[in-house]
């Protein structure tokens, strides 16, 4: 079991901060001329409480005037603690996000984080994600909600993210824009804007783009079109109405990882399948979503979301056809795709997705009570196919079916939230949430030598949480949490279980518990947060390889994440803007998991894989609202180990960047102009790896230094 003796160094961490902390707080408590950053009023919640009073680690970004390519949200969301971002310059497999450790074993797309985009799922009942329908061009915030608190949300809450796009707002306008940088990087993009003219009209904002790149590496360009229009209506009988319609479409080569000697060798460099099989993805996704909020009256009001999409993707692996008897291009039978159970080295899926989240809010009924009550409904559906990646002699085509299946899962989860001041500076928050996941498959690829693998299943969880917030000052808060969370395998992960037999859904959910303890104050210092946690999860999934070419995984008894995670910001100077943040994850497997057929086996208190244990981050900046602007930023990761026997690992690294921008306006025209550079000392880095990686192919080398530059140009009518 799990020892309580690993506490001590939580508490004696933060009685240290409380205590340097609380001793200047104090003496300046009746200070008249402290100075403090604007209130904001974050809503991953659903309690809509000041930031800095949120008994949870809760961060908000506010999109600043652009000063990058604005092609990916890593461009974005820096410097929160517990948040782990890494580009892997492969616009193929998307960004690898994981949130104090949930998440890193992704190889492709975002597990064990839960992704929104106005308030509408980007994430899956079954916990994938993508971040590649989130347009920054119309972005207007970013809430990044961490810890055990995030259970708020469901399947697959190791942390949440919720994106906001702006409201067209004044005057009609039109932007125009281009951007472009090293590897011929280059953006164009168009933005249409403007205010409801009169009462019940809608204010909108569209805005939509063209990317396209050579990309870093060999065989890794990429073409990308995204539009999202948002109208808003605020209507006479106070209530307001979103409907968000977005579309992506992404053509990318897909370079894979490389080996440490490739890497060094090398770091633009693929692997040769890579270009005999011309590895690449499409992904082509529309979704259409309406929010309605209404105030019933002083005390109620009700909050209503419907959503539906469709995407789909056709992805074609540099999986070898078979392997060769030595020095020769005869294949031996029966391997790699030639395998009698392969499923061959061509996904294509069609899935139509959909969903609703419904909630009403109570405020004082009863005295200093306010209730939340809702339930989340949402479906997908989608028809899987997998191919042979050839023809005969013929590589990188759409071969023989080695796939077929209908897939379905949905969940109805009711959740109930409580919020209770006990007195002027004590404040109870609770939640309760019902989770439940329903899966099922239904096999048409049934031969003799592959069963039918045909079935259902489902994953259930109780999911309590608990906070207790004390205001010790007007300047300083501090506050203890518990929560439980939960998190099922994705219909990818448990489409092939460890054992090779036609028994299909046979993964366990990962549970965990999550202690946590923070401190956050606003003073005349800056703004500073600390927290402690400690969390325990049973049956974490982990990979176990792979099973004649299917990716297996399994799960892992028990594993330990704790950790500490720091930030502090201040407006140093008239424009001039300090951040920094510091975060420490100590994630280990906490008991012996055995070995299983050619599956090695794993020691208690081996590193977990894809998680950094130190980051930092530091930026300094010049952001007045107009006229010259620049500023300098600086992000420290520790190493990270490949895979679950930690036979090697990605080195730590440090990289800088710096910005320069002016905008400047003359009657009805606004012009803003930027020039950055990334990896400013041309650092050799792995910026990401591919998580037991079965060919040891686990590095993607970051881009070396690189350079962007654009103009955009507003007219208002």
């Amino acid at each position: 079991m799990y020892q309580s003796a690993k506490f001590p160094f939580v508490r004696s961490t933060l009685s240290c901060l409380i205590a340097c902390v609380g001793q200047n707080l104090y003496a300046e408590s009746d200070s008249q001329s402290v100075q403090k950053l604007d209130t904001i009023i974050i809503e991953a919640t659903r309690t809509n409480r000041d930031v800095m009073s949120t008994p949870a680690s809760a961060y908000y970004l506010t999109q600043e005037p652009q000063k990058g390519m604005n092609v990916n949200l890593s461009e974005t969301l820096k410097g929160v603690p517990g948040l782990q971002l890494n580009n892997r310059e492969n616009y193929a497999q998307d960004l690898q996000i994981s949130m104090r450790g949930f998440g890193a074993r992704s190889s492709f797309g975002v597990r064990g984080v839960r992704l929104y985009v106005d308030g509408i799922p980007a994430t899956m009942p079954d916990g994938q994600g993508q971040t590649s329908n989130i347009d920054l061009s119309s972005l207007d915030h970013i809430e990044v909600l961490g810890g055990g608190l995030s259970s708020l949300y469901g399947n697959s809450s190791g942390g949440t993210i919720l994106t906001t796009s702006r409201e067209g707002k004044g005057k009609d306008s039109i932007t125009l824009g281009y951007s472009g940088g090293s590897e011929n990087k280059g953006q164009a993009n168009i933005v249409l804007q403007g205010g409801a003219k009169n009462a019940n009209e809608p204010s909108y904002i569209l805005s939509s783009s063209y990317f396209d790149t050579d990309g870093y590496r060999d065989h890794s360009g990429a073409n990308k079109t995204l539009t999202n229009t948002k109208l808003t209506w605020d209507l006479d009988d106070g209530s307001k109405i979103n409907w968000i319609n977005n579309y992506v479409k992404i053509e990318a080569d897909d370079p894979g990882g490389l080996t440490r000697d490739q890497w060094r060798a090398n770091p633009k460099q693929v692997a040769g399948n890579v270009f005999l099989y011309n590895a690449r993805k499409e992904i082509e996704q529309l979704q259409t979503g309406l929010t309605w909020n209404k105030p019933i009256n002083d005390q109620n009001d009700v909050y209503a979301m419907v959503y539906a999409g469709q995407r789909s993707v056709t992805q074609y692996q540099s999986i070898p056809k078979c392997a060769y008897v030595d020095k020769t291009d005869i294949c031996k039978p029966n391997t790699i795709q030639l395998g009698k159970k392969h499923a061959g080295g061509v996904i294509d899926f069609d899935r139509n997705f959909y969903g609703t989240d419904m909630r009403w809010t109570g405020k004082d009924i009863l005295p200093n009570l306010k209730l939340i009550a809702g339930v989340a409904i949402d479906g997908m559906s989608e028809e899987r196919r997998g191919y042979q990646n050839f023809v005969g002699e013929n590589l990188g085509v759409k071969g023989e079916l080695r796939r077929n299946e209908d897939n379905s899962l949905w969940n109805i989860d009711p959740y109930l939230q409580a919020s209770y001041a006990l007195n002027k500076d004590w404040n109870l928050d609770a939640g309760l949430r019902y989770s439940n996941v329903h899966f099922k498959t239904e096999d048409h690829y049934i031969t003799d030598v592959n069963g039918d693998n045909s079935g259902k299943t489902d994953y259930q969880k109780l999911l309590p949480s608990l906070a207790l917030s004390w205001q010790i000052v007007p300047e300083l808060m501090t506050y203890v949490s518990y929560a439980q969370g939960f998190e099922t395998p994705t219909f990818t992960e448990m489409a092939y279980p460890v054992v090779t037999s036609n028994t299909a859904f046979s993964l366990k959910a990962a549970e965990s518990e999550t202690y946590e303890i923070g401190m956050k104050s606003d003073n005349s210092l800056g703004q500073f947060t600390v927290a402690a946690f400690y969390t325990t999860t049973d049956n974490d999934i982990v990979s176990a390889g792979s099973d004649e070419g299917r990716s297996t995984f399994r799960n892992a008894d028990q594993t330990l994440r704790q950790g500490l995670e720091l930030s502090w910001n201040k407006n140093l100077w008239r424009d001039l803007f300090a951040q920094a943040s510091y975060s420490y994850i100590d994630a280990k497997f906490d008991a012996d998991i055995p070995a299983q057929g050619t599956v090695a086996a794993i020691a208690k208190n081996n590193y977990i894989p894809g998680i950094a244990k130190n980051q930092a981050f530091v930026s300094l900046g010049w952001k007045p609202e107009k006229g010259l602007r620049a500023g300098v930023d600086m992000r420290y990761s520790d190493k990270i180990y490949v895979d679950d026997v930690n036979s090697d690992s990605a080195p730590s690294y440090v990289v800088a960047a710096a910005n320069v921008g002016y905008n400047w306006t003359v009657n009805d025209w606004a012009f803003n102009t930027f020039a950055r550079i990334d990896n400013l000392f041309d650092k050799d880095y792995s910026g990401s790896v591919i998580v037991n990686e079965s060919n040891k192919r686990f590095f993607e080398p970051a881009e070396g230094r690189n350079w962007s530059t654009g103009l955009s140009v507003t007219k208002a009518f």
